[in-house]
């Protein structure tokens, strides 16, 4: 986490010890033991996480008696709540509680506060470790399902800590990619206050051996986005034509080094809008589970690619396919499930969703639509198309799995990761290559589909074989349909950021393709989440 300035330091620590000095002059004489114990019993009942702690201390204070200890537990906590917004939270209100700690005066009275400040605890620990956000609220394809802390064991812990500032930091998400979002926000905020990266760059197309105010405007923008050293120049020349290119590739956009409509309304996208996405990354990074896997397959929707991680670092990276913007129930959703095995020469079962958007009405205009799909029954016999009248079903009753057999022509390609999940989603190969050639890749219904799927395939079975090339290849030229099991099963993480970093630090943003962050940001300010009031 960012370290605080020395003053606001001495503020934060300054303020606490207000309600410090009174709670010492307070103690809780053996008399008032009881009338402490039922104010904190009566306070905590029905809030689990409270009521197991504090039975199991023996309803005993932890934040509200005269020892140092004590002492170090309240100012720490107030001064975490109070950096709530540095991780893009909420601000929290603490006047009325600083107010409640100066006022403290009987048994009761501390009783209270000592509830009120272990439900902060447990507020703040919610808030920075799962967000406050319910992904599957703001949009029915974020899916993923938050780890939720043991907050009892984690009060019961704090209550044990030597160092109780460290330990409420350390709550915060861990990873690399969190802190770094953490630096990019505080730049941001400070290009925010300053007015932003200046005038925006005015319409029309720029390109090599252009002049005039419109590339000096284009200029100095990217001067000020840190993509050029300053230059005087007012022609298109090749530095500005470098600074153009970098900034595409770390927009996500086609690197041609020519300002098109495209380039220009990223280039003039307010410092502002790019803080929200950030703040949403925060968040968002909240939602992942802490421990990742030290090998692990990443895809970040937003990127069109897929990797392997291992301890940290990418050793494998390829292209990506993913689900279509329209209709919706094409998009593919974010989880994160463990893969188990691959399927060379995979038959392709076709999905209800897919079946009755598009096969069936086909097949009831034309019963021999798509003649290179089967109708399997359930005993998984071949049915002839002649003996179904497909004018009698929908989706829902027909009785027929259909299956695209495997050939040079399955959708699935040669080969298909799985890690089983409700929603019909894997990885895999596809027929259509062609299709990773362009630069945006929305185009299948739902699926992953791989650019390099043998390449992923040899890396996965690197950990369980000598030669994982001849093992895949092996099976492949049988041309049947084999399950090949990972000994050791890979988590995979469907992700999507418009916001991300570097290893090396630089932020690099993607367009909001479904919309997703769009809708996260409007659920975050409604939830108190704010930027100060300056444009950028």
């Amino acid at each position: 986490m960012p370290r605080f300035t020395r003053s606001w330091t001495r503020h934060l620590f300054a303020a606490a010890a207000i309600g410090c000095a009174v709670l010492a002059a307070a103690p809780v004489a053996q008399a008032g033991v009881t009338a402490f114990k039922q104010a904190l019993a009566e306070q905590v009942a029905g809030e689990a996480p409270l009521t197991a702690f504090y039975r199991a201390n023996g309803y005993s204070a932890i934040w509200t008696g005269p020892g140092e200890d004590h002492r170090a537990r309240r100012a720490a906590l107030l001064e975490a709540l109070d950096a709530l917004p540095l991780h893009g939270l909420p601000a929290e209100d603490l006047s009325g509680l600083r107010a409640r700690l100066a006022a403290a005066r009987t048994a009761h009275d501390l009783g209270l506060l000592e509830a009120e400040l272990s439900r902060r605890f447990l507020d703040y620990a919610r808030r920075v470790q799962m967000g406050v956000l319910t992904p599957s609220r703001i949009d029915p394809d974020m899916v993923r399902e938050v780890a939720r802390p043991d907050l009892a064991a984690q009060l019961a812990a704090f209550a044990e800590a030597e160092r109780p500032a460290a330990f409420l930091r350390g709550l915060a998400p861990g990873s690399a990619e969190y802190a770094r979002l953490l630096k990019a926000r505080l730049e941001l905020e400070e290009v925010v206050r300053a007015g932003g990266w200046g005038p925006a760059v005015p319409a029309g197309r720029l390109e090599p051996g252009d002049t005039g105010s419109a590339v000096v405007a284009l200029r100095n923008r990217l001067i000020a986005m840190g993509y050029m050293r300053r230059s005087a120049s007012a022609a298109y020349d090749g530095a500005l034509v470098e600074a153009v290119r970098a900034f595409q590739e770390a927009h996500g956009l086609e690197a041609d080094g020519v300002v098109g409509e495209e380039t220009r309304a990223a280039i003039n996208t307010p410092a502002r809008e790019r803080l929200q996405s950030v703040l949403v990354a925060l968040e968002r990074e909240r939602w992942l589970p802490r421990d990742r896997g030290a090998r692990h397959v990443l895809v970040n929707l937003t990127d069109f690619s897929a990797r392997i991680i291992d301890d940290g670092k990418v050793t494998f990276e390829t292209k990506a396919v993913v689900g279509a913007r329209s209709p919706a129930d094409k998009h593919t959703p974010e989880f994160s499930d463990e893969m188990e095995h691959m399927v060379i020469n995979p038959s392709w079962y076709v999905p209800r969703s897919i079946l009755a958007r598009d096969y069936l009405p086909r097949m009831k205009r034309n019963r021999n639509a798509a003649s290179y799909l089967q109708l399997i029954n359930s005993r998984g016999q071949v049915v002839s198309r002649a003996a179904v009248n497909f004018n009698a079903y929908n989706a829902r009753n027909f009785p027929f799995n259909v299956r695209q057999p495997p050939g040079p022509r399955n959708a699935l390609g040669k080969v298909k990761f799985m890690f089983p999940n409700q929603y019909a989603i894997y990885l895999h190969d596809t027929p259509e290559k062609h299709l990773f050639d362009r630069h945006t890749r929305t185009y299948s219904s739902g699926c992953i589909r791989l650019q390099r799927p043998f390449e992923f395939a040899y890396e996965l079975l690197s950990r369980q074989t000598d030669d994982p090339r001849g093992l895949f290849h092996s099976v492949l030229e049988t041309g049947r349909e084999t399950r090949v099991e990972l000994e050791t099963h890979v988590p995979v993480h469907l992700i999507y950021r418009t916001a991300l970093t570097t290893p090396k630090g630089a932020l690099h943003f993607r367009p909001d393709m479904y919309g997703r962050d769009a809708r996260i940001w409007s659920a975050l300010e409604a939830r108190g989440v704010a930027i100060g009031a300056v444009n950028g």
